[in-house]
């Protein structure tokens, strides 16, 4: 299952923010054609970030930015069914298996931004304690029902926890699993799950959920999103200005407030 949306250039500039003419000389050095339909396919971890950005990068260049989200794992493998794309936003495993393939150009593997795991609950639900390790174990065991999406980053980071921590006979029976990480939202927002496990970006643009906290730093581990040309690729010329904007000064501020962080 995936989310297609085109983003339409935004129509003036509003104060506040990111300025048209600031975005431009950012995009000065790079070789911009006639205005173009840039094909993305990129991982729901990086939606949040792409919300707020690609427009300002269509107002910028005068290219059209068509989105497709979904987990990383399924756009892989749309991608290896011949499905056309000109950048591909997905987990360092996936872009390196599509680099190795040939599917993706190796030298334009680009390090976006990363994105700490956490577990959403119901807006206005009590939040569990998270501080400890042992105090995660007791949330686990106590809740009734966890939810995350099995092929998605929250879902594979979670499942090998639980087998680190040693909880696989008490919580393995409370698991929700979906396929993208919207239905592990949705779940939670319906009271159908109490927990769901997602990156922090995936969880604090959702209406009806909140963040209950992030896993403890001895356990965390992080959402990776990584961005590459499609060796195919219809628009080559104008998916690398993307990246170079997206890898840029002015992207800070959005990643950072959409809950991910640069890859150092």
């Amino acid at each position: 299952m995936s989310e297609t949306m085109t983003i339409k250039g935004l129509r003036a500039w509003r104060p506040g923010s990111i300025s048209p003419f600031v975005v431009a000389m950012i995009l000065a050095n790079t070789p911009l054609l006639s205005a173009e339909t840039i094909t993305v396919l990129s991982s729901n971890g990086y939606k949040a970030v792409l919300r707020q950005l690609a427009p300002q990068f269509e107002k910028a260049s005068g290219h059209e930015v068509a989105i497709s989200y979904s987990v990383s794992a399924e756009l892989k493998k749309r991608i290896e069914s011949g499905e056309p794309f000109d950048l591909v936003i997905v987990t360092p495993a996936q872009i390196d298996d599509l680099i190795a393939s040939g599917r993706v150009v190796a030298n334009s593997r680009a390090p976006l931004a990363r994105a700490g795991m956490a577990l959403a609950i119901r807006k206005g639900a009590a939040k569990p304690d998270l501080r400890t390790v042992d105090a995660l174990k007791a949330a686990l065991i106590a809740s009734p029902s966890i939810a995350f999406a099995k092929e998605g980053a929250g879902g594979v980071f979670f499942t090998s926890l639980v087998r680190r921590l040693g909880l696989v006979e008490q919580v393995t029976p409370k698991f929700k699993p979906t396929v993208t990480g919207d239905e592990v939202s949705q779940s939670v927002a319906r009271g159908d799950a109490e927990l769901g496990v997602l990156p922090l970006s995936e969880i604090l643009p959702v209406p009806g959920v909140e963040v209950a906290g992030r896993f403890p730093d001895a356990v965390q581990d992080y959402a990776v999103m990584v961005g590459g040309i499609g060796a195919a690729a219809a628009h080559a010329a104008s998916a690398r200005a993307l990246i170079h904007f997206l890898t840029s000064p002015i992207a800070l501020p959005v990643i950072e407030k959409t809950g991910m962080e640069v890859v150092k």
